[in-house]
């Protein structure tokens, strides 16, 4: 249950079986550091696992049309340069600043070489589990930004880890 819980936090087999494998752990902190520390060695085949699972970036639903069409054609133009989604961590950034954001930071990203592309994708990956970490441990709240909540006493209260 604990390893089905992560997998949704990264889409990397071998990284959900490490951090299921270790736990328990005394708090949300050490439960961080432990992912930090398994996102750091992942294999290039454990990242392209990961990276299989993750979604384009999406649009609100009352996005302008010509947004949508924007993301697309820049989206497209990721996937047929690297071969995967593109991912991007907007923790911290407001919703009204996240197409802005997304939409930067792909335009900025296909200049990339593919190593370049593919260690900062990996620090992308590493920052998303982290985020979703938190959030699947504390819960979504809706008067605070993503990462920024109180963690509960012990990660074990909230979660089966």
């Amino acid at each position: 249950m604990a390893e089905a819980a992560l997998l949704e936090c990264c889409g990397s087999t071998r990284w959900a079986h490490r951090m299921a494998s270790h736990r328990p752990y005394p708090d949300l902190d050490s439960l961080l550091a432990a992912s930090d520390e398994a996102g750091y060695d992942l294999s290039p085949t454990d990242v392209a696992e990961a990276l299989a699972g993750e979604a384009a970036p999406s649009l609100r639903e009352d996005a302008p049309h010509a947004a949508r069409l924007a993301l697309d054609a820049a989206h497209a133009a990721y996937v047929t340069k690297f071969g995967h989604a593109f991912v991007i961590c907007l923790d911290g950034h407001p919703p009204s600043r996240q197409l802005d954001q997304v939409l930067a930071g792909i335009r900025a990203r296909l200049t990339h070489d593919p190593d370049e592309e593919r260690s900062l994708t990996a620090e992308e990956m590493r920052r998303l589990a982290r985020g979703r970490i938190i959030e699947l441990v504390t819960g979504p709240s809706p008067d605070t930004a993503r990462g920024r909540e109180t963690p509960s006493p012990s990660v074990a209260d909230r979660l089966p880890l």
